[in-house]
């Protein structure tokens, strides 16, 4: 890779046994470990970046995979990137293709014996070009649900990056969750424009409060500081934010990558085509996601209720609405 496409290149090597489809169990030993690329347009600092790294950084220790990656890839650099790291021979090439729809699949057209599994709003495309979402609604919906319960102002706020349908999606659950417990309560909306930009998330984040929000969804990195700055609560997406906000961040809407690279995995093992939606092992039900949150921050019956949703969803008798409109 070129110097002008990455803020920097790493790479990590192990050798040993190969992962399952299932959760995090390993799979029978592999005769030399995949050889896989993650092109991450934010810095893998990001949420949903870190969330893709860690799983790829854990199947590389493992010894499934040899693990090379790329961060702060621009879309006009990201097409290249994907050629390049296909030249190279890389079996699986992980990333985004949410900037680059059109070109991330003409570029696979090109590398037919390159599987391609890619973050995106759109479809999969032949048998070598898949897809996944990330779709931690689930845990949102449930904290909402908490967050409704909460709220003494009855003004909750979020803040996201662009509204695209999977984030879309995410807020739009959360405000669901809200309306459940709580019909009444007001939920603010902001987008920032970028999927990385901390001060812009907080500034936002600033906004809503004092437009009255006393809980804030932070769909984007950032509004979490803005909590902390004004002493109010706030939940987090993707990882789990407590341990940096200790005292802020009481809940958190979970997405675990590991379940969806494991699939992906063992469809380039097998030989079998990657063109199909993985975003499904991602799901609560599936082990792709979950809520995790500080007992004894919303008021006991609040988590009861929660909790029942929750055995409900992972149950598969209560499905979170899928709203993929931009949310007022």
């Amino acid at each position: 890779m070129t110097k002008d496409i990455l803020i920097s290149r790493r790479a990590v090597i192990a050798s040993g046994i190969a992962l399952g489809v299932s959760g995090f169990a390993p799979l029978a030993r592999a005769a030399a470990p995949l050889k896989v690329a993650g092109i991450h347009a934010s810095p893998v600092e990001n949420a949903w970046n870190s969330c893709l790294h860690k799983a790829l950084q854990d199947a590389a220790k493992e010894g499934a995979i040899e693990y090379v990656f790329s961060e702060g890839v621009s879309g006009t650099d990201y097409p290249r990137a994907m050629r390049e790291y296909a030249e190279q021979g890389n079996k699986l090439i992980i990333g985004e293709a949410y900037a680059v729809e059109k070109e991330a699949r003409q570029v696979a057209a090109d590398y037919p014996d390159t599987a391609f599994v890619l973050g995106s709003s759109g479809e999969q495309a032949g048998d070598n070009f898949g897809v996944f979402g990330t779709w931690n609604h689930d845990g949102a919906y449930l904290a909402g649900m908490l967050a409704g319960k909460m709220t003494k102002s009855n003004v909750v706020g979020s803040v996201g990056a662009i509204p695209i349908p999977e984030v879309n999606m995410l807020i739009n659950a959360f405000a669901a969750g809200v309306k459940a417990v709580n019909p009444d309560a007001k939920h603010l909306v902001s987008f920032i424009g970028t999927f990385f930009d901390p001060p812009k998330a907080r500034e936002a984040g600033l906004a809503q409060i004092d437009a009255g929000a006393d809980i804030l969804f932070g769909e984007r990195i950032g509004t979490a500081d803005a909590a902390k700055e004004r002493g109010i609560k706030s939940v987090g997406s993707l990882i789990d934010y407590t341990p940096r906000y200790p005292d802020t961040v009481f809940a958190n809407a979970m997405w675990y990558f590991r379940p969806i690279l494991n699939a992906a995995i063992a469809d380039v093992a097998a030989g079998k085509p990657v063109g199909r939606n993985y975003t499904s092992y991602g799901l609560m039900k599936e082990g792709g996601s979950d809520i995790v949150f500080v007992k004894g921050v919303a008021p006991a019956e609040a988590e009861a209720a929660m909790e029942a949703k929750r055995a409900e969803i992972k149950a598969g008798t209560f499905e979170v609405p899928k709203m993929m409109d931009e949310p007022k």
